[in-house]
């Protein structure tokens, strides 16, 4: 009987010791979605600011060629 109740000891904490390495490991791929996700928006935000740079400049061209054509 002892050698249930010992077997029973180890087997939960084996499955603990089990659930810790699975809690890990799904962490490590939240922080990895995470970190992918964080460089996606920085991409995202430096085309933006890459395309607001251009419309501007454009913009500021077409403005000057008005006026130069006025005077």
């Amino acid at each position: 009987m002892s050698f249930l109740q010992a077997a029973g000891r180890l087997g939960g904490i084996l499955a603990l010791i089990a659930l810790l390495i699975v809690l890990v490991k799904k962490i490590i791929a939240l922080v990895g979605f995470i970190m992918f996700a964080v460089k996606a928006l920085i991409v995202i935000a430096f085309i933006g600011l890459l395309l607001l740079i251009v419309i501007t400049y454009l913009s500021t061209r077409r403005n000057r060629r008005r006026e130069a054509e006025e005077i």
